[in-house]
């Protein structure tokens, strides 16, 4: 029965997720213990307070709270480990994200464009883990505000400062279909600024510096720093009122582990 639930719970949470999470790309805590690394999924779920742009290209912040989690393994039958938490290793994983709505009201830049609904994205990524360094691309497709392809890699440098403290830092590229840049970049002649097209391609370049303390065995901590800086078409359009963007979170999360196939 505590097995059954820890499992209800998890799927629940997942299926739940709004958000493109604080560890949406990488590892919240670095180490697994000899029980962890014999299940077959270890996850860690919680959540955070982030401080983030209204929307992309926005100069107003806002702070809402913001769904956690990250699998450190991951089962996939007929595969098996496609993610072990190993420091010397291909991996897979599920990939989900998030964008909020929009409303004309937002700015008055956007006076004349349409209501953008939220839009939920799902995917999967991929990537290689050598020692201190993890490689990895990520591709979603969205559904109800946007139905674009979404995608985002990056390289990460992970070190262990002190005991139960982990750190990652690394650069992050982000991308777009024409879908997706249509939906939130693009305006019509009826517009306050104008008309213009946005065509797909590369969307931003940043960096991301993650700390996360294990206060337990199960509890972690943790902070997060982000900038992205919109390029292409994403910079050149009328309702980017400011090309850098900014994140902070702040976060707990709880680990669990469990097998579900026999």
């Amino acid at each position: 029965m505590k097995l059954l639930a820890k499992v209800a719970l998890t799927a629940a949470l997942m299926a739940g997720v709004s958000a493109q999470a604080l560890a949406d790309d990488g590892i919240l805590v670095d180490d697994l213990t000899p029980t962890e690394a014999s299940k077959q999924y270890v996850v860690d779920i919680g959540v955070a307070g982030v401080i983030t742009p209204k929307y992309d290209g926005a100069d107003d912040y806002v702070v809402y709270p913001l769904p956690l989690f990250a699998f450190s393994r991951f089962y996939l039958p007929g595969f098996g480990q496609v993610k072990d938490g190993g420091t010397q290793s291909l991996f897979f994983y599920p990939s989900f994200g998030f964008v909020g709505e929009r409303e004309p009201s937002d700015d008055a830049r956007l006076a004349g464009t349409k209501k953008v609904d939220w839009a939920g994205e799902i995917g999967f990524g991929g990537g290689f883990r050598y020692d201190a360094f993890r490689m990895f691309a990520e591709v979603r497709h969205g559904f109800n505000g946007h139905t674009g392809i979404v995608g985002r890699a990056g390289i990460d440098y992970i070190t262990k400062p002190m005991d139960k403290l982990t750190l990652a830092i690394g650069p992050r590229v982000d991308f777009a279909d024409s879908d997706y840049m249509e939906t939130y970049f693009s305006t019509t002649s009826s517009a306050v600024v104008g008309a213009y097209s946005a065509d797909g391609g590369f969307k931003s370049v940043g960096a991301i510096a993650r700390v996360s303390y294990e206060a337990t065995e199960d509890v972690s901590l943790h902070l997060q720093g982000g900038w992205d800086r919109l390029i292409g078409d994403a910079a050149d359009s009328p309702i980017s009122l400011d090309d850098d963007q900014f994140t902070v979170a702040i976060g707990a999360t709880y680990r669990y582990d469990f097998n579900i196939f026999d």
